[in-house]
């Protein structure tokens, strides 16, 4: 076959036959006199066997399909192909294990070596086709970069401060943990050794592997932390201070400590770092990696150094971890795991022979066991429950990519062969397969919160505290909040214990963070002086009605709701009140601002709270003492209650009888009834008419108060009835959110409803679609759980 010389040019890539090849650096070179000489030498016997393989390079500009060129003899449209299938397959097993609880590692490993050669890389022709040498090179490349800056966004968001504030008790665990398996496992190398292969039985191997199954990674147990939803909770939080003594690094790095600093003083408070720097640092990411290569180290050391020594949090780190972690996680990591995956080979693990991988797996069962059990006895040594122990435990013994890496690195030194590299992959595998469900079954984060006294509105004694933990998300949600507990009625024989809890999302470090402003000073980037000026104006000018206390707690969306939670329990609150995640645009009718961060953490709240709760639908119509704007006025306002029976009703109406004690508020009371009683739970019903009589015969004498019945046979009339009232003389609606309501008074209502956390009726009369200026009180009943 003739060919252009255009099109056409002789690539030589060399390689000793028996060796399994590093990622690090695949020799391309044009064919020369050096090697040829190199294959003389090799046709006397006098070098190792070499192989060389040819292949051709195109032009830049493929002609397409439709011209019969075919699209995989490119390196892009490759490179595309093959990230498509890593990523399809690591999709696909990750769904499969779904139900069985596995952390999202152990699809990616598994989608990792089903593209090797231990299943489909079995198949020459989709080797040949797919993962050509040439592409391999490629593959294993991206691969080593998507570790590098997965150590690196890793380094950013440890916090080393941990060590500083770590107890007696984290640092002895920690050290046990690390000791107790270094040791046995070296114990048991030197008595398995005389049957190990000659690389495996170096001392440095033997003491790389050994401290390897002692210490416990901090970027292991992060990612599946934040899977399971345990960073927040006490036993996560011990977990990741461990993790970080045992993984701490001793070193000097003054001078970019200082230039990274010096990029937050000059990034102004609550603007993004300036691009130009981010740039600069994520390329600092490739020079540590090489500067660390040279010098012998593992590649990946430098990207996490670097990232070690960035200021964790806003601006900085945030803005890095933003910019970076989407990249890193849905192109970088599956080219990591298409790597590991290429490395792996169970058939030739098959052909080097059990024999000879005994030792290997008696060390690396023996470190296993012994850090579980060594951390478990040090769990008894210091009195930690029987179940956080075990819990703790089996998180410390889990495995991910860290140690992935270092088998790369150990091949790439001759430290082990393939056939063990596939063991310690496997092994690596099931241990954290294994270790992760009896996690999530030994370990609930909402336990807690489930109690079984009564601690709501209804229930709390007349003349008492009531003790609120109010919950910010943006400064905008305060002066909404502040007027709602305004007219709430705070007296001195019923005053308020306010904890103020103000939530930020965790982006950019790993640890959350809590701060109680009472002990604690803000540091700049975590405060918020709208919000924390608009509380004391407030707290001032109430006096002895208003208690206030503020807090700041920076957690991961998915664990919000546990702080709050938390919080409730803790300060032994009675109502929880969140603001919603839309807000009204002045002066712009019918026009929304979403927040989508933050609804998933109202859902949670009402799911997992320890007593009743309350969302605000601020729509600004609730200004009644205004301590957030420059005036003070006195106005009348008109709340109506929308009661459609059930606890959750019993609590909004409830709530309404404490505002009537505000001279400034008048309330009408609607009570819905079905036809005919229709559809009525009779337990419900009489419960409800307790309550309804009795705030009747209090208010009876009330003219700031009316009470109306509406008999309705469905949903349709049940909103009927609603719109015949929305007149605009009403600046509040107060419903209850769902538990308890004839079904018959919302019937064909149910698949109209849009957001869950307000209830059919809740999500009605705050909808644009209802065209009422009204804010909207959501009022859910504490649920007895447990």
């Amino acid at each position: 076959m003739r060919m252009s010389l255009q099109k056409l040019s002789c690539m030589v890539r060399v390689f000793p036959s028996h060796r399994f090849l590093s990622p690090y650096g695949w020799p391309w070179r044009l064919l020369s006199d050096g090697l040829q000489a190199k294959f003389q030498a090799q046709s006397n016997g006098s070098a190792p066997d070499y192989k060389a393989s040819c292949h051709m390079t195109h032009l830049p500009h493929p002609s397409g399909i439709y011209y019969g060129d075919s699209p995989l003899n490119y390196s892009f449209t490759l490179l595309l192909l093959e990230l498509i299938l890593v990523v399809a397959t690591i999709h696909i097993v990750r769904f499969l294990l779904k139900p069985f609880k596995q952390p999202r590692i152990i699809s990616e490993i598994i989608g990792g070596i089903i593209v090797g050669p231990s299943v489909l890389g079995r198949n020459k022709t989709f080797s040949n086709y797919v993962f050509p040498d040439n592409a391999i090179f490629v593959v294993r490349n991206i691969g080593i970069m998507g570790f590098m800056f997965f150590l690196f966004v890793t380094g950013v968001k440890m916090d080393i401060s941990h060590l500083k504030r770590a107890g007696r008790k984290h640092l002895y665990m920690a050290l046990i943990g690390v000791i107790v398996p270094t040791v046995a496992t070296t114990i048991v190398a030197l008595i398995t050794r005389k049957d190990m292969d000659k690389e495996l039985a170096k001392f440095s191997t033997i003491g790389g592997i050994a401290s390897n199954l002692g210490i416990t990674a901090f970027p292991v147990l992060y990612p599946v932390l934040k899977e399971l939803n345990l960073l927040s909770s006490d036993v996560g939080r011990m977990a990741i201070t461990m993790a970080i003594i045992s993984d701490a690094v001793a070193f000097i790095m003054t001078f970019i400590r200082r230039a990274m600093e010096w990029i937050v003083e000059k990034t102004p408070q609550g603007q993004l770092v300036d691009q130009s720097y981010v740039i600069v640092i994520l390329l600092g990411v490739f020079v540590m990696g090489f500067l660390t290569d040279m010098f012998g180290l593992a590649i990946a050391n430098g990207p996490l150094w670097l990232g070690l020594i960035i200021p964790d949090g806003p601006p900085l780190g945030s803005t890095l971890v933003e910019r970076s972690e989407t990249i890193l996680v849905e192109l970088l990591m599956p080219f990591t795991f298409a790597m590991v995956g290429l490395y792996t080979d169970v058939f030739a693990m098959i052909e080097f022979g059990w024999s000879n991988l005994m030792p290997l797996f008696a060390m690396v069962v023996t470190g296993y066991i012994s850090k579980f059990v060594s951390t478990l006895l040090a769990t008894f040594i210091f009195e930690l429950p029987v179940r956080d122990g075990v819990t703790i435990s089996l998180i410390m013994s889990l495995r991910g990519q860290i140690e992935l890496l270092l088998f790369v690195h150990w091949v790439d030194k001759k430290m082990i062969q393939q056939p063990s590299f596939t063991l310690l992959v496997l092994l690596t595998t099931a241990v954290t397969a294994i270790l992760t469900p009896f996690i999530t079954i030994l370990h609930d984060p909402t336990k807690p919160y489930m109690v079984n006294k009564r601690r709501t509105i209804q229930h709390t004694p007349p003349n008492s505290e009531l003790r609120i933990v109010l919950c910010i998300f943006y400064s905008e949600n305060v002066a909404g909040l502040i007027n709602l507990l305004e007219v709430s009625n705070p007296t001195i024989s019923n005053p308020f214990s306010i904890y103020a809890l103000h939530i930020m999302e965790l982006i950019g470090r790993a640890a959350p963070v809590f701060i109680d402003h009472q002990l604690q000073e803000v540091p700049p980037k975590y405060s918020s002086p709208e919000t924390m000026n608009a509380l004391k104006i407030y707290k001032e000018m109430r006096g002895e009605l208003v208690k206030v206390q503020s807090f700041t707690t920076l957690a991961p969306k998915r664990t919000m709701y546990q702080n709050v939670c938390e919080m409730a329990i803790e300060k032994k609150a009675t109502f929880i009140l969140l603001p919603f995640h839309k807000d009204r645009i002045e002066n712009v009718r019918g026009t929304e601002l979403v927040r989508h961060n933050f609804r998933t953490v109202n859902v949670d709240v009402f799911e997992h709270a320890p007593c009743s709760v309350g969302i605000l639908v601020d729509k600004g119509d609730l200004a009644v003492n205004t301590v957030v704007g420059s005036s003070i006025t006195h106005s009348r306002h008109h709340f109506a209650v929308l009661f459609l029976g059930g606890a959750d009703a019993r609590e909004a109406l409830a709530y309404a009888d404490r505002m009537i004690g505000n001279l400034d508020v008048s309330v009408t009371v609607i009570r819905f009834l079905s036809h005919n009683y229709e559809g009525d739970d009779e337990m419900e019903k009489k419960l409800d008419d307790g309550l309804v009589t009795w705030f009747w015969v209090k208010n009876e004498s009330n003219n700031r108060v009316v009470y109306r019945e509406v008999v309705v046979k469905n949903g349709e009339e049940t909103i009927a009835a609603i719109q015949a009232m929305n007149d605009e003389s009403y600046d509040l609606w107060i419903v209850g959110r769902k538990h308890g309501i004839n079904p018959v008074l919302l019937e064909g209502l149910s698949d109209w409803s849009d957001s869950q956390e307000l209830g059919v009726i809740g999500d009605y009369v705050s909808s644009v679609d209802f065209s009422s200026t009204a804010s909207v009180l959501v009022v859910q009943q504490q649920i007895l759980r447990g």
